[in-house]
């Protein structure tokens, strides 16, 4: 812990491995920081880098994060700014050899520290022994650590921290416990620093990227990266650096917390049990949202362990189609595709694909263009590389105006992902300190998530079969209806399967109509062409939000699913057009 800090600046510097470069060096020349932390690990990453492991050793971290460094290393060095990364994914010590070895080209002696020991691979016969139901071929299977291996790499004085698997937000909360000498039992101060983390996980998501009102975000090219200012009490200040693009303002802030969110009274995490419901976002100068109002309760006794197999192969193709009823045969196109490749496959003997999709995009009535976007899988290869061999013939054999083909499309591996509880005994966090010693912290055994005076706020419907449920209001006379985003600002996200939509009422006089008109059965039900599970209300009052959770939305989500849409960023745009009714005299709330 440091003292007499009043306040500590943290800027999110990557939300996924792939996102610009421009971060790094924009929050170091103008975020005035303290630490610069980094987010790669989406669940999809992990079974991508334990198969460039496979094929090389020395990878199975996220590389991205070394070019970074090659950057900024030596300035934030010189600045005094400390770098969090959860770069090392299924190689951490890999990770930390490739920083070394570019730290000594440059002449640098940066203090790295290692977190390890979320790799469960070891554990697995064992669990299997217990009844545990495992697929056959694991890829990856990693435990999401919490905040306090880093706070303890902090403690040891290391100026670069590199984790494994961890959650999004221990990067952030792990500083503020090292900084404010937080306890892992200040429940809600670790609620307050684990939803600091959160808005700033995702880079320019929290500050103006994929807002609702797109148009009113100025300067795209150089959108600001997020920076929360913290306090000791918990509170927070969420910005940007002065002179860059992007927008921060309090529905910006209220999407991205309700971003890859289940039940917000109970967002389970590592280190502690947050509760959302009753966060307040208020303006605090340009540019600037003061975030006040988080609870959390004691942590679960168990980690959530993700892991990711390999089940058959998959291949999409696309094909652009213009002219007449460009839509109709962008459909037929893909229908003759699957056709003739079956017959192929039956002369053949390799039997029926497991799975289908097809996409129209685009299609409009009359003139216009359209993409085909035809996913397949099948168990195996041979029959999707014959798949790949039949969508140029399109070009010549069937609809006019077929155009846009992109080359033979790939056949990869099909990774699915599982998630299964695991007790924390089972596993013991390493922290490997620049000094070569190592120190084990201690971690909390936790207790009961349903232990603690947590609001039940769930209400859960199924789709009912297409027909939306007619609502008391619209039997009113004068009353019209409007697309959703007249009332509302909306953000979507996805975990596995199930796709969150996160709704937030433009004027907090709304939420009351919305509540009786967005129930779980009328959002089911319109979006029940995409959702095959129940869908969970959840209401936020101190954002006057809801926050619904759609499960078997995403067609297996990640590399197992045929979608164009796998990761649900397109849900929340689906639901604002869903229509609502309003009184009469009413007036559009968008700007």
């Amino acid at each position: 812990m440091r003292t007499g800090r009043n306040h500590v600046r943290i800027g999110g510097a990557a939300g996924f491995w792939g996102d610009s470069a421009l971060g790094p060096r924009q929050l170091l020349e103008g975020g005035d920081l303290d630490y610069l932390v980094f987010d790669y690990l989406a669940e999809l990453t992990m079974s991508l880098l334990a198969a460039a492991r496979r094929k090389q050793p020395e990878l199975g971290y996220a590389t991205d994060f070394i070019d970074a460094m090659r950057d900024v290393l030596g300035d934030a060095l010189a600045r005094g700014v400390r770098i969090i990364a959860n770069a090392g994914g299924i190689h951490p010590q890999g990770c930390a050899a490739a920083l070394r070895a570019l730290a000594a080209q440059q002449g640098l002696a940066p203090r790295i520290a290692v977190v390890e020991g979320d790799d469960v691979a070891a554990l697995l016969p064992a669990l299997q022994a217990e009844g545990t139901a495992l697929p056959a071929a694991v890829l990856s299977a990693n435990a999401y650590l919490g905040a306090l291996p880093i706070k303890a790499a902090l403690d040891g004085g290391a100026d670069v921290v590199i984790t494994g698997r961890c959650v999004d937000s221990a990067v952030t909360l792990g500083a503020l416990m090292h900084e404010f000498g937080w306890a892992g039992d200040d429940y809600d101060r670790l609620a307050a620093g684990s939803l600091a983390g959160h808005l700033i996980e995702c880079g320019c998501q929290g500050s103006g990227g994929l807002f609702t009102d797109w148009e009113a975000v100025p300067d795209w090219a150089n959108s600001g990266y997020p920076v929360v200012e913290c306090r000791a009490d918990g509170s927070f200040v969420l910005g940007k650096p002065d002179g860059t693009g992007g927008l921060v303002a309090p529905a910006v802030a209220a999407e991205q917390l309700l971003y890859e969110i289940g039940d917000p009274a109970r967002y389970v995490l590592p280190d502690v049990v947050c509760d959302f419901t009753g966060v307040t976002l208020a303006a605090d100068g340009p540019q600037r949202v003061l975030v006040r109002g988080a609870r959390g309760h004691a942590p679960t006794p168990t980690y959530k362990v993700s892991a990711t197999y390999a089940d058959g192969f998959r291949s999409a193709a696309q094909l652009t189609i213009v002219g007449h009823d460009a839509g109709r045969k962008a459909r037929r196109s893909a229908e003759a595709i699957l056709a003739r490749t079956r017959a192929m496959f039956s002369r053949a003997g390799l039997g029926d694909y497991t799975a289908t999709h097809i996409d129209v995009l685009g299609a409009a009535e009359g003139f216009g263009q359209a993409v085909m976007w035809l996913a397949v899988a099948h168990p195996q290869r041979a029959a999707l590389e014959l798949f790949a061999r039949e969508i140029a013939p399109a070009g010549t054999s069937w609809a006019p105006g077929t155009t846009g083909f992109g080359g033979r499309p790939a056949v990869s591996p099909a990774i699915k992902q599982f998630s299964f509880l695991l007790d924390k005994t089972r596993l013991q966090p390493v922290v490997h300190l620049p000094d070569g010693s190592q120190v084990r912290p201690t971690i909390p055994p936790g207790q009961a998530v349903t232990d603690g005076p947590m609001p039940q706020l769930g209400h859960t419907a199924r789709a009912d079969g297409g027909t939306r449920a007619e609502t008391p209001t619209e039997a009113k006379d004068g009353w019209r209806s409007v697309p959703l985003i007249e009332l509302a600002w909306a953000r979507s996200g996805d975990k596995g399967d199930i796709s969150n939509i996160g709704v937030i009422a433009r004027h907090p006089d709304d939420l009351a109509l919305l509540r009786e008109q967005l129930t779980p059965q009328t959002v089911a039900a319109f979006l029940a062409d995409k959702v095959g599970g129940p869908v969970t209300r959840y209401e936020l009052p101190g954002i006057h939000a809801f926050n619904f959770v759609c499960e078997q939305a995403l067609g297996g989500g990640g590399m197992a699913s045929l979608r164009h849409d796998p990761l649900g960023k397109g849900m929340a745009q689906w639901l604002l057009a869903m229509p609502v009714v309003v009184p009469p005299g009413f007036t559009t709330r968008r700007p």
